[in-house]
């Protein structure tokens, strides 16, 4: 996937929305989302920003499901 880095506070706010949600769900600190979605896997930048325009439409249910499966397929853990 084409890498993309953050370039305005919308995607900075997203990135934020779903590492604190995706936090919240898996009952676990936002800091390791947050490494976990960077430097293990990098999907931060890769999934979530460069998706922006699609995701940010999507329910928040949605969007933290959906990134939830993709660190279970990329073998993430938080």
């Amino acid at each position: 996937m084409p890498e993309k880095k953050i370039e305005n506070e919308k995607e900075l706010e997203f990135a934020v929305f779903c590492i604190e949600n995706i936090a919240e769900k898996l009952a676990v600190d936002a800091g390791h989302v947050y490494e976990a979605l960077t430097k293990e896997s990098n999907i931060l930048n890769e999934y979530i920003v460069a998706e922006y325009e699609i995701l940010h439409t999507q329910s928040k249910q949605y969007i933290v499901d959906d990134i939830i499966e993709l660190m279970k397929e990329r073998g993430v853990e938080v």
